[in-house]
């Protein structure tokens, strides 16, 4: 999981531009890990086990599909603001029209996906 071991050495360092203590081996003695393997995390060698991922998205206040790479939002408060403006969008929309609409949304939103996917 490329993606994975990606995002964790990013977010480790934007954690460490504002606190230098913000190592591979503090993050691992946070998440109760050794160093050797937090930085086999990051470069994608080994694949942390379910409780420790969920122990990482906490750390880093993210998301677990934004670690996997099935997001490109890091947490779901994210997700939700802007799903709250997109239904308010989409109930604009002229009920004859709602079809035609759902697919060109549907269609662009994958094309933006596509092009900001890590």
């Amino acid at each position: 999981m490329e993606v994975l071991g990606a995002r964790l050495k990013k977010l480790r360092e934007e954690n460490k531009a504002f606190n230098k203590e913000w190592t591979q081996g503090y993050v691992a003695d946070k998440l109760c890990v050794a160093r050797v393997t937090y930085t086999a995390y990051e470069n994608g060698t080994k694949q942390p086990t379910l409780e420790t991922l969920i122990n990482i998205a906490d750390l880093f206040d993210v998301s677990i599909d934004y670690l996997l790479g099935r997001s490109i939002q890091k947490g779901y408060d994210d997700v939700d603001s802007y799903i709250d403006e997109f239904v308010g969008i989409i109930e604009t929309i002229p009920k004859g029209k709602v079809d035609e609409s759902k697919m060109k949304i549907l269609a662009y939103s994958k094309g933006l996906a596509d092009a900001y996917s890590d």
